[in-house]
């Protein structure tokens, strides 16, 4: 049973072990491989609007995610969110209902699209998950990251308007 609840201080130092790894192999998000760990606390905990965790029925942290709005004023009603699954925890389906959920947020918070601004072409899995759960590329961006091991790859904008989702039921 997985459970997605808000971020709550205590839980800093396991958020840390499921981001540590992604930031540091330089391969899906644009932070520098050598950020520290008060600059990851930043970007990914105080600089949000909210940021969430997964957790197991022993409260093991599984993934997270943040929300923010993906620009100022008047720019403000389309959000941008940033996700991780921890390692171990891959394949599970965390990260669709992670995506789920902050959509459910989004809505909640009265934002009427979600975007992501920076989507490495090389970053299959989250690409192709993105796209089943309503996602368009909007925009590619030729060699817009360095990736660590590949050198510049593309990346794509990718851009999803919200609206009420239906239970499945």
């Amino acid at each position: 049973m997985i459970t997605i609840r808000p971020f709550a201080d205590s839980d800093w130092s396991a958020t840390w072990r499921v981001i540590e790894p992604v930031f540091r192999s330089g391969e899906t998000y644009p932070f520098p491989p050598d950020i520290t760990e008060a600059e990851a606390r930043k970007v990914w905990i105080e600089i949000p609007s909210e940021t969430f965790v997964a957790v197991d029925g022993t409260d093991d942290i599984l993934g997270t995610y943040y929300i923010k709005p993906n620009q100022p004023g008047l720019g403000a009603h389309v959000c941008n969110c940033g996700y991780i699954v921890a390692e171990h925890a891959r394949g599970r389906g965390i990260a669709t209902g992670l995506c789920l959920h902050s959509q459910r947020e989004a809505l909640e918070r009265g934002f009427r699209a979600m975007q992501y601004n920076l989507v490495v072409s090389t970053n299959e899995v989250a690409f192709r998950l993105w796209k089943k759960n309503g996602f368009d590329v909007i925009g590619a961006l030729p060699e817009a990251f360095l990736h660590a091991r590949l050198g510049y790859v593309d990346a794509f904008v990718m851009y999803k308007r919200l609206t009420a989702q239906k239970s499945p039921n």
